[in-house]
Parts: C-alpha cells; structure tokens; sequence
C-alpha cells in the first residue's frame, strides 16, 4: 500500500503486526512510521523492518499517518489522544487494538467526528497466523474499511462482528493464546515426565495443536466428532479424556473464559 501508515506504540502487539505486514509485502518499510517511549525496542523494530520511528513524538506520527493505529495499553489512551486530537489528518483512520476502549470512548476523546476502527487480533500476527475481529463506526467508509480489513488479513484470518459482542470475543480470541500456551506447557511437562526431551515434547505438543486446529477448520467438523473420532473403544485416548473429564477440564476452560469476559466488560464500563 502507498498510504502512511502510523503506529502509536510499538510494544509486542504493534511490532507483531508490523512484522506480519512487512513480511507479507503489503507495506514497505519506508510506509510505516512508529512512536514509542521505550528506546531500544524501538530502535530493534527500525532495525529488523526498516522502518521511520519517532522516539517519545506521537505528534510526529500522527501528522504523517493515514491509517493511525493507536497499539498502547488501554488506560492511556485518552491521554494519547488527546495529545495528538489536533494534529492527526482530516480523513485519518483511527484503528484501535485495545481490550475495554469502545469506539465511543474513541470518539469522544477526540472531541470530533473522526473514523474509527476496532480491532482485535492476538501475538500470532508475527507469524501471519492472527485471528482478527474488527468493527466500525458509520463514518468509516467501506473502501477505507477493506483496506483496514486487507491489513488483517495478511496477517491471519478476520471477522467483522457486531461491536456489542467484542469483549466477549477476547476471551475466545485476544487472550486465549495465553491458555493455549498454557496447556502446551503442560503437555510438554507430561512428556518430560515420562522421559522426552523437554525441545521435542515441545514440538510435538506444538505440532499436535496446530494440526487439531487445522482439522476444525479444514473439515468443518465439529470439534466433538472429531474427538470422537481419535477416542478408540478402551484406548489410550479415552482414557486420558477421561481423566479430563473428572477435573472438570472443559468447566475450568469456560469458567476461565467468562472471567475474562467480566474483566473486560468491566474495563468497558458495562
């Protein structure tokens, strides 16, 4: 793409998605321009992806971008834009990428009609391997929005979803990385125990994640017949899945996931 694009923050998740975009060739890196308070890591993102950085200069940033993504933690955000509320384009794209900021809150910080974007993807965009959400406010038009959405897409899969269910999308979503993670750990720690390397209990579990997402996505099964269809009368399989079963695996799974959804209504102020 020709257009600038600006990123506010260029942490884990805005390194990510500049990464995933520089690989998939869609933005050069003289397209992107990116501020940050955090020296080093800015100068490491200049560095790998040849980018233009603005140390400790949103303002700077955001005369220049045409698609601004604010990448900061959510309880800065109002400061931030108001920082920066005078000196961004006329037409500029605001995309946001933070649990709890609704596009109202955006549009209220900036204390005019501006074009809103909510997004949220996950770590995986670094790999091309994402799964982004995104919604809008009317003032978005549905040129500008494919080209948000075309941003995404390079980087994993996308979804336009009503924004009244987005905090509800973080715990399937933004933050369920982390319990994947968790649960590979685990794996990983099963095989040790009965002797694996732990680099190739690792990769195996690893490899066995990814394969068992793809087969949902692929066939389009459900995820229990496809489960059923691993589980062998009085095998190995079963066995483990009942052992799950009596710890109240898929339980805690949910559990977990509706408390991350409270979280996050409650950043919301819902």
């Amino acid at each position: 793409m020709s257009n600038t694009l600006g990123f506010i923050g260029c942490g884990n998740m805005g390194g990510a998605i500049i990464g995933g975009l520089i690989k998939s060739q869609l933005y050069k890196g003289e397209n992107i321009v990116a501020s940050d308070g955090y020296k080093e890591g800015l100068e490491k993102h200049k560095k790998k992806f040849g980018i233009r950085t603005f140390l400790n200069d949103n303002i700077g940033v955001a005369k220049e971008a045409d698609i601004l993504v604010l990448s900061v933690k959510p309880h800065v955000y109002e400061t931030v834009i108001k920082e920066i509320k005078d000196y961004v384009k006329k037409d500029v794209v605001i995309v946001t990428i933070a649990a709890g900021v609704s596009i109202k809150v955006v549009e209220n910080a900036f204390e005019k009609d501006i074009k809103v974007v909510r997004t949220m993807p996950n770590t995986a965009a670094l790999i091309g391997e994402s799964m982004t959400v995104l919604c809008r406010n009317n003032l978005v038009a549905n040129g500008e929005f494919d080209n948000v959405m075309q941003m995404f897409d390079v980087i994993g899969k996308t979804e336009e979803i009503d924004e009244k269910l987005m905090e509800s999308v973080i715990a399937v979503n933004g933050s369920s990385p982390a319990y994947m993670y968790m649960f590979l750990e685990a794996m990983g720690d099963g095989g040790v125990l009965h002797g694996i390397p732990r680099d190739k209990a690792y990769k195996m579990a690893a490899q066995a994640m990814i394969g068992a997402a793809k087969m949902v996505l692929e066939t389009g099964k459900h995820p229990g017949e496809l489960k059923d269809m691993v589980c062998s009368p009085a095998g190995t399989t079963i066995e483990a899945v009942y052992s799950l079963e009596k710890n109240n695996f898929r339980g805690t799974v949910i559990e977990a996931m509706v408390d991350c959804t409270n979280k996050a209504n409650k950043m919301a102020g819902k």
